[in-house]
């Protein structure tokens, strides 16, 4: 069963990923994490072509951040359900309480 990963930044604005393209999670600088997907244009896993998603989080949660992402994906309902919805801007729901906001870029 594939598993996705869910971002919703405003009522017309979504973006749903297969685990499979998730290619890096970095930190790109107090409270800003990156969260790098495979894009459709893109077949080789270089920038061009590929999404961005950005959150935006407390100052240094950083790290708790990128665990509860993690214990997201290996927890019982995405297993069941197979996604989960990492950040829900319209709804104010997030999968770590210090995440405030994402913003999605998609690929060209």
């Amino acid at each position: 069963m594939n598993k996705f990963l869910i971002f919703i930044d405003a009522a017309d604005d979504a973006a749903m990923w297969p685990m499979s393209s998730l290619l890096e999670v970095s930190v790109a600088g107090d409270a800003t994490i990156l969260m790098r997907f495979r894009g459709l244009a893109s077949g080789t896993g270089d920038d061009e072509g590929n999404s961005l998603v950005t959150l935006t989080c407390t100052s240094d949660t950083e790290l708790k951040v990128f665990k509860s992402i993690a214990d997201a994906i290996g927890g019982k309902s995405f297993k069941s359900t197979g996604y989960v919805v990492v950040a829900d801007d319209v709804n104010s729901s997030y999968v770590d309480s210090d995440i405030t906001a994402c913003a999605i870029t998609l690929d060209s």
